[in-house]
């Protein structure tokens, strides 16, 4: 243990001594976190809203102000005809293009009902989606209190009951994004510095030439592994703690569950994760290879993750992939802690799983590892 103990107070001196690491380490991260947590969403607000009101009655005016009270869309220009509200479109001037016909009131009181025409840009589906959602919610909401305001006295008899429905918010009362965003935002911040920095760490002692010298001392391997990686994982749960400071400070970010719990699953991940480091790093001669093998790996693991897009709505073959992605249990877990108060037989399956992960990917790295004595 002296042994290994020695070559980690080795590590850590190394790495408080590189001016260029420490930002990268404690710096670097804080600030993704504040930013991506208010830039990752997909929310769709400010959208530009634009219509044409070919009716001009008291009624389709009150059509429109349904939209202008809405703090989703911002109505940017009233077009005399759809043609010119089309070209507005193709130069990205407007998203939403609204037709009210000719006649819209007129309809409404003589047949009960109306078209209306409604132009997205598509361009972005998922966007797209949603402004499709919240327009049919306005139009829904008008039309049911309109037609209560046309009906004739003579068919009060046939109004039908409403029926009401009071939504009740689980885990997230106030439908936050940022509370479902900063967990998985967490996860990737811890996983990317502690991924990047133990991959390059032994390929740097390669470039400079201490490995070689560390190769023929009579130090062990599973000592020399060990007394690496270790500060990484120190390092780790180091960024753990002040991404759930800065979560609960900033963003008000509930923590319902054990944070016991989150910490013990977070060092069997780590053990993942440096696993691959080293694992890399045993292929690599240079730290710019180690970095771009890294990074195109992550890239892999964070899109198939849950992180940004349900895992659900994924083909077949996609889905049975992410059982091997390591970032999407801990995602999963930290979201399960963090925000429902999961308790351990709550994870025991991701638990089970990363820990067996981390076991094969420590072995292979260790048994990549060539020391000669």
């Amino acid at each position: 243990m002296g042994t290994i103990g020695y070559i980690i107070q080795k590590e850590f001196k190394q790495i408080f001594r590189n001016k260029a690491m420490l930002p990268l380490i404690f710096v670097l991260p804080l600030i993704q976190l504040v930013v991506l947590s208010n830039a990752a969403t997909f929310e769709v607000k400010n959208i530009k809203f634009s219509y044409v009101d070919q009716d001009k009655t008291s009624t389709s005016r009150e059509l429109i102000k349904k939209f202008e009270a809405s703090e989703y869309f911002n109505i940017t220009a009233e077009f005399p005809a759809e043609k010119p509200a089309t070209v507005a479109m193709q130069k990205g001037e407007v998203d939403v293009i609204l037709e009210i016909p000719q006649y819209f009131e007129r309809d409404l009181l003589k047949n009960k009902k109306a078209g209306l025409s409604v132009i997205i840009n598509a361009i972005d589906g998922a966007a797209a989606g949603v402004e499709n959602v919240y327009i049919n919610q306005i139009v829904q909401g008008f039309n049911k209190n309109i037609r209560t305001s046309l009906m004739t006295p003579s068919d009060t008899g046939n109004i039908p009951d409403s029926i009401t429905s009071i939504p009740s918010f689980w885990y997230n009362k106030t439908l936050n994004y940022k509370t479902f965003m900063v967990p998985g935002i967490l996860v990737l911040l811890v996983t990317m510095i502690t991924l990047f920095l133990s991959g390059m760490n032994i390929v740097r002692e390669k470039e400079i030439g201490t490995l070689e010298q560390m190769n023929v001392t009579p130090i062990k391997k599973y000592e020399f592994i060990i007394g690496k990686l270790f500060p990484f994982w120190i390092l780790g749960m180091v960024l753990l703690t002040i991404g759930l400071i800065i979560s609960k400070l900033l963003f008000d970010i509930p923590i319902v569950g054990s944070i016991l719990l989150m910490y013990a699953y977070t060092g069997i991940y780590m053990l993942v994760i440096l696993g691959i480091g080293l694992f890399i790093s045993n292929f690599t001669d240079t730290q710019q290879q180690a970095m771009f093998i890294a990074w195109f790996f992550v890239v892999i693991f964070i899109l198939m993750s849950g992180l940004f897009t349900p895992i659900e709505s994924m083909p077949p073959w996609a889905q049975f992939l992410t059982e091997f992605n390591p970032i999407k249990y801990y995602v999963e877990v930290m979201r399960m802690v963090m925000l429902k108060g999961s308790g351990f037989t709550d994870i025991l399956s991701p638990f089970i799983k990363t820990a067996i992960y981390a076991v094969i990917m420590n072995s292979l790295a260790v048994w990549s590892y060539k020391k000669t004595a």
